[in-house]
């Protein structure tokens, strides 16, 4: 693969984000932490409404459904899912009807949680939601729905992780004259983010290692989700599919997804208070508290330079009030 990275011929793919996103040194938190050098590569700043990760997935996601003809895009996520609230904006950018199917996948059934935050921002930018308790219900809202170009949940396939794949180029050429990096670490639940950054990486020619925090699903199946997806981008694009050079971390996880934790409110506030950066509950939140966690146990030296990659969900704060 060259520095153009994807032939677009191949893969269609829609602009919807401001890219290169800001890649930061964070010296206030270093200093907090006693060491390592610590950047953090702002996806939250993507542009696409308020932004996130899933702009980059998107972009190629959607450059296929409307390649192929379609009008009307259906994709999935929890009811404050970051990925139901940029699909509902790229689809509103592009002119398409978007209808999103969300699942009570957190113990919460409150007012604000089902009202505020992503939920208030997907009704605003056009998109139809509903609540699905079920496969039955999911089924009968497809059918209802009719055509549609269907994504999955977080946009998490060979396709959508090739905008990670991007996404590591992009980052080699703004770590090439200032910095290099032993480690990024960065949230993952579906593991599209991740794969597309191994394989990007690889492709790039970096060694630097994945520190991937699951904050969905259990170490073993958050591995196993990974393991596919990375086999199946690099396959996607005729290449070899890179080994090791990523872990998954499970340790801070907590009860569950999108249930709080201390290390969480901890590492939230942290990066406020030191860097004017906000976190969200569910994903960057615990990833951070991942990144503080490795740094304190040692196993993050003081002499390493690592990036956080921060993946949004800002909107997710204002549900969680009595948290943080």
């Amino acid at each position: 693969m060259t520095s153009d990275r994807i032939p677009e011929a191949d893969f269609p793919r829609r602009p919807l984000g401001h890219w290169p996103t800001p890649l930061e040194r964070c010296e206030r938190l270093s200093a907090l932490l006693g060491g390592p050098e610590i950047w953090i590569k702002r996806d939250d700043c993507t542009g696409l409404a308020v932004g996130g990760n899933k702009t980059r997935k998107l972009e190629h996601l959607l450059g296929r459904a409307v390649a192929d003809g379609h009008t009307t895009v259906v994709t999935f996520g929890a009811v404050q899912s970051n990925h139901a609230r940029q699909t509902a904006a790229a689809c509103a950018r592009l002119g398409l009807r978007c209808e999103l199917l969300l699942t009570r996948s957190v113990p919460r059934a409150d007012a604000l949680y089902e009202t505020s935050g992503n939920v208030l921002l997907d009704g605003l930018l056009g998109a139809r939601v509903r609540f699905v308790t079920g496969p039955e219900d999911i089924t009968a809202a497809l059918d209802e729905i009719g055509p549609a170009y269907v994504i999955p949940t977080g946009g998490s396939n060979a396709l959508g992780a090739l905008g990670y794949v991007d996404a590591a180029f992009e980052f080699a050429e703004q770590a090439a004259d200032r910095v290099s990096v032993d480690r990024i670490v960065v949230a993952t639940s579906t593991a599209g983010t991740a794969a597309g950054l191994c394989v990007g990486l690889a492709e790039a020619g970096l060694r630097t290692r994945v520190e991937a925090v699951a904050v969905y699903r259990s170490v073993e199946e958050t591995e196993a989700a990974l393991e596919d997806l990375v086999a199946e981008t690099a396959g996607l694009l005729g290449v070899a599919a890179p080994r090791g050079g990523r872990t998954v971390h499970g340790d801070w996880l907590g009860p569950g997804y999108g249930v709080a934790t201390p290390e969480m409110t901890e590492a939230v506030r942290m990066f406020a208070r030191a860097e004017g950066v906000l976190l969200d509950p569910v994903y960057s939140g615990k990833a951070a508290a991942a990144l503080v966690g490795l740094v304190r146990s040692g196993r993050i030296g003081a002499d390493e330079t690592v990036v956080f990659w921060h993946t949004g969900g800002a909107p997710g704060l204002f549900v969680y009030p009595d948290d943080l």
